[in-house]
């Protein structure tokens, strides 16, 4: 049987060794609206609001990273331009190996690690 799932993406978990600044991070860079909540596990975690609830969501918890850019990339919707979320990243701490967009059909992107090294994709819609 075939999986033919709407999203094969289902729930995102960012790992952190400070939440605060990582929640502060992703407020910065991606004009996310993140709850930090108590009610979800055994620990507190920042939820990424996308206001409907058919999206994809995920969180940013407490946690040990890998190795500086060397887990998985999750590509997440900027609102505006890769120019102007690359200049977030860098104000806001983190990193950009190389700030040249790339072009795909769905639009495009740069790559980008936040401030624990976790690779992040900066995508902007077409």
């Amino acid at each position: 049987m075939t999986n033919t799932a709407q999203h094969a993406l289902v729930w995102a978990e960012i790992p952190t060794r400070d939440l605060d600044k990582a929640v502060a991070f992703y407020k910065s860079v991606f004009k996310f609206d993140i709850q930090v909540v108590t009610t979800m596990g055994p620990h507190p975690i920042g939820v990424i609001e996308t206001g409907n609830a058919a999206d994809v969501r995920g969180h940013i918890y407490s946690g040990e990273p890998a190795a500086a850019g060397t887990g998985a990339t999750l590509h997440l919707k900027i609102p505006d331009t890769v120019e102007a979320a690359v200049s977030r990243v860098l104000e806001a701490g983190g990193t950009v190996p190389n700030d040249t967009a790339i072009q795909i059909p769905a639009g495009r992107f740069a790559y980008a690690l936040d401030l624990d090294g976790n690779s992040i994709g900066l995508f902007e819609a077409t």
